[in-house]
């Protein structure tokens, strides 16, 4: 029961990682309000999460490209806790793979209005209350937000950006005693990775080659990303502004990489 009673609000929280933290905190003893958009999704998790006995599991309907969505979940766990105790902005999307030709400045716009200001508008709304607790931000970057990706132009930079978000906000809010960190996976085991190796002409040979992408031969899981969390939230209480990789040696050594035929 490593955060008993901490209140702690999860985006994104019925599936992948934040599923994962969702998880990993709730058998930590927190007190977690999750969002997502699937509210069939979302209640079904609450039921299995609170018949646990440990902490408690509350999910709220939410779009976070709606900033006034985000607002009424900041607002509903303030209204049902009456404080919060940590922030993890998880939810986002990265669209399918194409070269820059074929992405519309509307897909880039929509992008960073999912991925990048809904995370400013969280931390926003949330502060106020997370400055009374001295408590912590945790924001999900992605590894390839720092080392590029293939036919990734629109996903890529929202992914830097909440690097550099992070660490802006990590200097700003030291002053209140508050840590802002984030956390940059590599390959984990998703829904969304299950869909690319289903819809893929070589499922095996892309779960191999998924796999064989990380120095450790597997890719991550869920839970080990809510552990990496609970690590920051709990734990690392001298870390601030820092960018924790979970990535399995991922970004190590050379590899094949020449896009040159």
């Amino acid at each position: 029961m490593r955060y008993e009673n901490k209140v702690t609000i999860i985006t994104g929280g019925t599936k992948g990682i934040g599923e994962g933290c969702v998880r990993v905190f709730v058998d930590a003893g927190a007190k977690v309000v999750f969002c997502a958009r699937n509210a069939a999704q979302g209640k079904e998790l609450e039921t299995e999460m609170n018949a646990l006995g440990k902490g408690e599991a509350t999910f709220i309907q939410c779009d976070v490209s709606k900033v006034e969505e985000i607002e009424n979940l900041i607002n509903a766990t303030v209204a049902k806790y009456g404080r919060i105790d940590c922030l993890i902005n998880n939810a986002g999307w990265h669209p399918p793979y194409h070269p820059i030709d074929e992405f519309s400045i509307e897909d880039f716009r929509s992008l960073l209005d999912l991925n990048l200001v809904s995370i400013f508008a969280a931390c926003k709304f949330a502060l106020p209350h997370i400055r009374k607790t001295t408590g912590n931000i945790i924001n999900l970057s992605s590894l390839v937000g720092t080392m590029g990706q293939v036919y990734a132009t629109t996903y890529v930079p929202t992914k830097g950006a909440i690097i550099s978000l992070s660490k802006a906000l990590a200097i700003d809010e030291a002053a209140h005693g508050v840590r802002v960190n984030c956390v940059s996976p590599g390959n984990i085991f998703t829904p969304l990775w299950q869909e690319g190796i289903d819809a893929s002409p070589d499922p095996e040979k892309t779960l191999a080659d998924g796999n064989a992408a990380q120095l450790l031969g597997r890719m991550g899981t869920i839970e080990e990303a809510g552990k990496m969390c609970l690590y920051i939230a709990a734990e690392a209480t001298f870390s601030t502004g820092t960018d924790f990789l979970l990535t399995g040696g991922a970004e190590l050594s050379y590899g094949r990489k020449s896009r040159i035929n």
